[in-house]
């Protein structure tokens, strides 16, 4: 393979990305910020908190250190895969550029694993949600509605995509604030500094980590944006550096002010605890309580929306691949966008969503995430040793924060087999059906690997 065909990465301009096979470049880091953040607020607007049943404040507080130094290294490092290989396939292109076929295949299913499994449990709190400000629809009804209109709205075009995205950020961010705001004058330290301080030991800490990975979970999804954005080798780093800096900041407010104003044991297993610790705070139906559930929902809805965009460029890529089947890379001649690739899995997600398994399906989702962390690191070691001479606009100065990474991911791994082993044989199953499909049909019509990787280089041809 010619090193000019693999590193040429030439950055497209919309008239000649509107070939066939190509995604329209559009977006700006401002739009990488906002999908980065939007990926992950509803992880402080519900989820996190029943990591205080796990392992009390500073439990989960303990549990978000090794987390939050796990995604830091993480996103620095993934940062530069991203920069290298701007690819729609962005995990599973990484992996296959380093470990080979089956290697891509495998890294591009666990990213699916975690971009499918979380869209139910987001879109099950937006039932609830919706439910909790207007009784009279189901919850279920809810959150079928939320599932469809966020398909058509992400058919509708990347650019309304992401302008919509920006917008419900951007208030899903300010509510957070306002919530600080409301919660400030009422904060106890008490509250935090509880006797014991760790009401279930060490082993609290680890069951709270799976907990702790909701308040980042799915920030990566940004990187499946790449073949988006309009300048992917400078715009990455800073819209995801800026992305894990809002949310390092969001994460420590969120969980110390909502743990200052209540009672942690009333709030630890519902999907709505920021209303929930308000009204301890200002009575039940007061205005900022039904305030906050009503902005609760923007958080809600810019994570699910995100996650669709996320889950639909994945399958889109590794069906251009030819890993999964063609039609599911087909996309839309007027909104160039991937129909299948936004439907198929749509309805996987549905069917999930109607077991109404909120715990279950975020478990499955980190699961898929950790080994896809795992796989991604050590794509990143291999190219740097296999391809030292691949240009890498973004460079993570040294060694030592993905080795950081992987120590931490493996410790995210272990808190979850040990808090969740029951959950292992539906992730086992889920694997072991996804190989076995590799086997019986998608290895056998995958694109070469130069025609794939193409896509980065064809316009220097196609001009």
């Amino acid at each position: 393979m010619s090193n000019h065909h693999s590193n040429a990465m030439a950055v497209a301009r919309p008239a000649e990305a509107a070939q066939d096979e190509n995604l329209t470049r559009v977006l700006k880091p401002i739009h990488l910020w906002s999908l980065a953040v939007g990926l992950v607020i509803s992880g402080n607007y519900f989820g996190w908190s029943y990591g205080f049943a796990a392992g009390g404040v500073m439990g989960l507080a303990l549990a978000l250190i090794p987390v939050t130094i796990f995604y830091v290294t993480f996103i620095l490092s993934y940062s530069e895969l991203a920069t290298a290989i701007p690819h729609a396939g962005g995990p599973s292109a990484y992996a296959r550029r380093a470990m080979g076929k089956f290697g891509g295949y495998l890294n591009g299913i666990s990213c699916l694993i975690e971009f499918v499994f979380a869209p139910p449990a987001i879109a099950l709190a937006v039932g609830g949600y919706v439910h909790a400000l207007i009784p009279a629809v189901d919850p279920m009804v809810a959150t079928v509605a939320a599932f469809f209109f966020f398909i058509f709205l992400n058919y509708l075009g990347m650019k309304t995509s992401a302008t919509f995205e920006l917008t419900v950020t951007i208030i899903a961010l300010a509510g957070l604030v306002v919530y600080w705001l409301l919660a400030a004058p009422h904060f106890d330290a008490s509250r935090v500094l509880t006797t014991p301080l760790l009401p279930n030991g060490f082993g609290g800490v680890m069951a709270a980590v799976p907990f702790a990975i909701w308040f980042f979970l799915a920030i990566e999804g940004g990187a499946m944006s790449a073949e988006e954005m309009v300048d992917p080798q400078h715009d990455i780093p800073k819209g995801f550096l800026s992305g894990m800096a809002t949310l390092l900041v969001m994460a420590a407010l969120t969980l110390f002010l909502t743990a200052g104003i209540a009672d942690v044991s009333a709030i630890s297993a519902v999907d709505f605890p920021l209303p929930m610790a308000l009204a301890s705070a200002y009575g039940d139906g007061s205005l900022p309580v039904l305030l906050m559930s009503g902005i609760g929902l923007f958080g809600l809805v810019a994570s699910l929306h995100g996650i669709i965009v996320g889950y639909s460029r994945q399958t889109y890529a590794m069906a251009r691949t030819g890993y999964l089947p063609k039609f599911l890379a087909h996309l839309d001649e007027k909104h160039h966008t991937p129909v299948w690739a936004l439907v198929l899995p749509g309805i996987v997600c549905l069917f999930t969503a109607l077991t109404g398994l909120t715990d279950l399906v975020i478990t499955i989702a980190c699961y898929g995430s950790v080994v896809m962390y795992l796989t991604s690191l050590v794509s990143f070691f291999i190219l740097r040793h296999k391809e030292p001479a691949l240009k890498r606009p973004f460079r993570v100065p040294s060694l030592v924060i993905p080795a950081v990474s992987v120590i931490m991911a493996v410790f995210c791994l272990v808190s979850l087999l040990m808090a969740s082993s029951a959950v292992l044989p539906y992730v086992v199953g889920i694997y072991a059906v996804a190989i076995a499909y590799y086997f019986l049909h998608g290895n056998k019509h995958i694109r070469p690997f130069e025609e794939e990787f193409g896509v980065l280089d064809d316009l220097d041809e196609d001009a």
